[in-house]
């Protein structure tokens, strides 16, 4: 992706979370070099901040997704007594653009409906070797009450409705009628290793310097920080 491209998603994807009431955290106005001069060591050491992925197929409006962690613990302090175990994301599903087919071995998630139109997740269970089972009945909790669906059954969450993700449950998902602002409440998140996707594809964007960035991404912070 440009990063030109990067920098006009980052200012309307700000437009529209500020639509329904919800304000990011200061950092993430910060531009890359006040972050630099300020104390990053937190941020960076968990990933907080902005993500802006087409999983590296360059097809952004087809398969994408806009996210911000907004806090996030570190897996190496789970099952620490007074540790920081969980995360919080807010994202944005664009209309039928695609997060394509994945899980996690370690995440349990909350996906929730914030805002915007129908979020419509297609879901199978794993089999014993983590691999998609296209014949198991799908099991999973929405806002605490038992749901069964059919192998690749599709669930749809209307504003501020939510599901249970566990690591046994493979999932992708798209806005139906109009973008949904989609909130991540989880375990502790760990996007450098804990993305299984069904296809080859990589967990990040490949990025065309053709501008500077306005804000740093998270898949920065290596470079820049």
């Amino acid at each position: 992706m440009k990063r030109s491209r990067i920098n006009d998603i980052l200012r309307e994807g700000d437009a529209f979370i500020r639509s329904f009431g919800y304000t990011l955290p200061p950092f993430a106005y910060l531009s890359p070099d006040a972050l630099r001069a300020r104390d990053h060591t937190w941020i960076k050491a968990r990933r907080m901040g902005w993500d802006i992925t087409d999983y590296g197929a360059e097809r952004f409006d087809e398969m994408g997704l806009f996210l911000f962690t907004v806090r996030n613990g570190l897996t190496s302090d789970l099952g620490k007594e007074s540790a920081m175990v969980y995360a919080e994301k807010i994202m944005i599903s664009q209309r039928d653009q695609l997060s394509p087919m994945h899980r996690h071995d370690l995440k349990v998630e909350d996906i929730i409906n914030r805002g915007g139109g129908t979020l419509v997740l297609e879901l199978y269970m794993a089999d014993r070797s983590g691999e998609i089972d296209r014949s198991a009945e799908v099991q999973v909790m929405v806002d605490g009450t038992s749901r069964s669906l059919p192998a690749g059954g599709r669930l749809k969450l209307d504003l501020g409705e939510s599901v249970t993700l566990f690591p046994n449950i493979w999932h992708a998902f798209w806005a139906e009628d109009e973008d949904v602002l989609i909130g991540e409440v989880s375990t502790v998140n760990d996007d450098l290793t804990d993305n299984i996707f069904e296809q080859p594809i990589g967990r990040f964007s490949n990025i065309d310097e053709d501008e500077p960035p306005l804000h740093l991404l998270v898949s920065d912070y290596d470079t820049y920080l």
